[in-house]
């Protein structure tokens, strides 16, 4: 690939990473907030951030298979990207609990929805181009770092209200980022773009990966470890507001974990040459263990520093493990499939189940709803064990 070439793809992907990821920044920590500043109970807060989760079984799949079948990955992230910016302004005017649930489920489904596309153009970039994937997704999570930051300030000056302009504001930057995004390069072949199929999506691949021993063990593995962060993404930020933590601090607590998260990816290249996926996915379990157990029992600010970079570990040590197993494992014509399905069981099932379990242990006992995390934690270190000892290191078939 010439170099010109692989550098304006590799450029453009970072722009919308980052666009993408100004998104999460404000939605993840300061979404629970602005729903508490709504009006928004405890429990209606666990209901509105667990459905979307749980609606991703089947529209973020079946997005993948359209989109896998009609080589649309570019397309279907543009309209993704306008779909998220008219949710948003229907949330920042929705009158009760109903409209802003169905607003909330719509813009959660389509920024999240928007990812595994997204990681699959990038993909394609690793394989075709030599790419390193870690280098353009730094991008993304030096946004969210600016972005988590930043809200905390603003929000701590305008309020809580502010939150949700925030979110529109992001989205409306990547319509903006994915009308410039490249169109996928071509892996195998002399080059030539690959033609688009008007058939409907073929199941074949789908039940092909789910009748894999290690994919299964692997969708537990990054499903369990992943959704051991749900006391935390929906309750944290409000926890810590209610210890006397000021919206500023909660938003540099938050911006030190992503930068752990950073280092990681920086030097993610470097760190494949010599750490296997599974070791990744081993790392982040049992970091995701001692983290949560610390944190169930309301440690000093002080002590919040350092288990929050553990974070790097936590979530980015698993998030890069398991794009790489997925890459390394998964043939050409499937990964836009797994990257779905480990969209959907990491962020989906797993992650809905967690944060309605969280909701119920949070309203009754606090920061102890952390044991339930630490417990998930640990299925997930084992069925990572599980894929370390199973997969040969190469593609599960040809």
């Amino acid at each position: 690939m010439p170099p010109g070439v692989a550098g304006s793809f590799a450029l453009r992907l970072s722009v919308f990473f980052a666009a993408l990821f100004l998104i999460y920044g404000v939605h993840l920590p300061y979404l629970p907030v602005w729903l508490d500043w709504r009006g928004i109970t405890p429990s209606e807060i666990g209901v509105i951030s667990a459905a979307p989760f749980f609606v991703r079984l089947v529209v973020t799949p079946a997005i993948a298979l359209y989109a896998d079948q009609w080589n649309a990955h570019r397309g279907f992230i543009i309209a993704l990207a306008w779909s998220a910016t008219a949710a948003g302004g229907m949330l920042a005017i929705a009158p009760g609990f109903w409209p802003v649930l169905i607003a909330a489920v719509v813009f959660a489904l389509a920024i999240t929805s928007i990812m595994p596309l997204t990681e699959t153009i990038a993909v394609g970039g690793v394989r075709a181009g030599g790419l390193d994937y870690g280098r353009m997704r730094l991008w993304g999570s030096l946004a969210f770092v600016a972005a988590t930051f930043l809200g905390g300030a603003v929000i701590e000056r305008a309020g809580a209200g502010a939150g949700v302009w925030m979110m529109v504001a992001a989205a409306v930057l990547t319509v903006v980022a994915a009308h410039a995004l490249p169109l996928p390069l071509p892996v195998s072949g002399a080059g030539a773009p690959q033609q688009r199929s008007t058939r409907w999506p073929d199941m074949t691949v789908a039940r092909r990966l789910m009748r894999s021993p290690v994919f299964l063990a692997f969708l537990v593995a990054v499903g369990a470890i992943q959704g051991a962060h749900a006391t935390f993404y929906t309750f944290g930020a409000l926890h810590w507001q209610g210890q006397g933590i000021s919206p500023a601090m909660v938003g540099a607590l938050w911006t030190i974990g992503v930068v752990a998260e950073i280092a990681l990816f920086a030097y993610s290249g470097w760190v494949m040459q010599r750490i296997w996926a599974t070791t990744l996915l081993i790392l982040g379990a049992v970091s995701a263990v001692v983290r949560w157990s610390i944190m169930a029992w309301d440690p000093p600010l002080l002590l919040l520093f350092p288990l929050q970079v553990l974070h790097g570990a936590t979530y980015g040590a698993t998030h890069l493990g398991a794009i790489h197993f997925i890459s390394r494992a998964i043939p050409e014509n499937a990964t836009g499939t797994a990257q779905a399905i480990y969209a959907t069981v990491a962020a989906g099932i797993a992650m809905g189940l967690a944060t309605l379990i969280a909701g119920a242990l949070f309203a009754r006992s606090g920061a102890m709803a952390y044991v339930a995390m630490a417990a998930l934690a640990v299925l997930g270190l084992l069925a990572s064990v599980y894929v370390r000892r199973s997969w040969s290191g190469f593609r599960l078939w040809d």
